[in-house]
């Protein structure tokens, strides 16, 4: 065995003694459902502490097996040297961070980070959940437009859009760092990437999408490592799983052959979501049953087929109708109308009991999912969610964490038929 192994064997040894005292006032976190895509997450769990740099420890050790997350220095190695920046990483001095993103790619990014480029508004937005929109110098031309809900971005460059990016405008923003969806228009998003790491190898490109409940979490917890904000990372989780953990208690153990079947249209007559379709997913987060859960993504269906279904109740989410710049009602109750008037649905369950709900895209579509989720759940279980008020959390989102007048919500609309009080 040469000098360095025991050298790196004595240094571990120590660490994992050390280790044991460090351990008793290291908090436990309150969520264990996903794991932290940051390399020196030798546990798998979701953060990074104490715990890390004993599991890597024990693995130079040979006393557990090494796993990926272990090398933090991404090199190949699992040695002292992973201890050092998993330590450097928690006290978040590290002079780069390697991190598994959404398009499952591994990035390692280089520190600091002083200028950024978003192309989402949804990362745009979670980044200001986080407090940490100060290095952003560009972004994408729909955060732009969303002047009511984005107005300090008003005179930000614009970058343009995933579907059509202006590149000689991201490279003069001159970025360290490019946000990118990272599942959704996936070929136009790799496009982006070569081509920027083309015309700028110094770029670094992390994909995210932060508008999905089933990666939202990971993804806020993963851009407080990035962005240095791991405590207000931690502040909004806090805020938003305890809010959405009780829908999702109530509902988890309710029989498939008890949920409502619903029908969920999006954006124009007959248009609906499958599996693997954002819309679906939020449908199921509520508790509800999609009657076209054997299809897949954004499909058009015939209308007979929707009367066979039968479902017990329609959800339609608008396009442009209703939101944030509008205070009239009609724009949304005009769409239940119509489908309420429609003769081929006159004898479907939903209509006949008048289970038929309008719901605008901004509390549903991106990341305020959270808010149009709770109204789903109220409608598919009046019962059994009294207590809660989708309402006052989308106060509370806009004042403690997006830092907007919670008026937003009093001259806009939302749904219809209005929530009672």
């Amino acid at each position: 065995m040469n000098l360095n192994k025991i050298g790196s064997l004595a240094m571990a040894t120590l660490i994992v003694l050390a280790s044991v005292t460090l351990l008793s006032i290291v908090p436990v976190s309150a969520s264990d459902d996903f794991t932290l895509g940051i390399y020196g997450n030798a546990n798998q769990d979701d953060t990074i502490d104490m715990r890390d740099v004993t599991k890597i420890a024990r693995m130079i050790c040979w006393l557990e097996d090494e796993v990926d997350l272990a090398d933090a220095k991404y090199d190949g190695n699992i040695n002292v040297l992973d201890i050092i920046q998993t330590e450097l990483v928690i006290l978040g001095r590290e002079k780069e961070l390697t991190v598994l993103d959404s398009a499952d790619r591994t990035v390692t990014i280089p520190r600091p980070i002083e200028r950024i480029v978003v192309f989402n508004s949804e990362t745009v937005e979670t980044m200001r959940s986080l407090r940490a929109t100060e290095k952003i110098v560009g972004v994408g031309k729909y955060t732009i437009r969303d002047g009511i809900f984005f107005p300090e971005f008003a005179d930000y460059p614009n970058v343009g859009s995933v579907w059509s990016p202006d590149y000689e405008g991201v490279v003069s923003c001159n970025p360290d760092l490019v946000f990118l969806y990272g599942t959704c228009s996936v070929s136009y998003c790799d496009e982006i990437q070569n081509k920027l790491e083309e015309l700028d190898p110094a770029i670094t490109v992390v994909r995210l999408d932060c508008y999905k409940p089933e990666s939202y979490i990971r993804e806020v917890a993963e851009l407080g490592y990035i962005l240095n904000h791991v405590s207000d990372a931690d502040n909004f989780i806090r805020f938003y799983d305890g809010y959405m953990e009780t829908i999702r208690d109530r509902v988890k153990d309710i029989p498939e052959n008890e949920r409502p079947e619903v029908y969920f249209e999006a954006w124009r007559p007959y248009h609906t979501a499958g599996i693997g379709a954002g819309w679906h997913e939020k449908v199921v987060y509520a508790g509800g049953k999609n009657i076209f859960d054997d299809l897949s993504g954004y499909p058009d269906v015939d209308q007979e087929e929707v009367v066979e279904r039968d479902p017990e109740i329609i959800i339609r989410a608008a396009k442009d109708e209703g939101g944030y710049d509008t205070s009239d009602v009609s724009e949304l109750s005009e769409i239940w109308d119509e489908i309420m008037a429609r003769p081929e649905l006159a004898n479907v369950t939903a209509v006949q009991n008048q289970t038929v709900y309008i719901i605008a895209n901004p509390i549903l579509g991106g990341v305020r999912h959270f808010i149009g989720i709770g109204y789903m759940a109220k409608w598919f279980y009046p019962d059994l969610f009294t207590d809660l008020d989708p309402e006052m959390a989308h106060r509370q989102y806009l004042r403690e964490f997006q830092g907007l007048d919670e008026s937003l919500v009093d001259n806009g609309v939302f749904v219809y038929p209005p929530q009672e009080s």
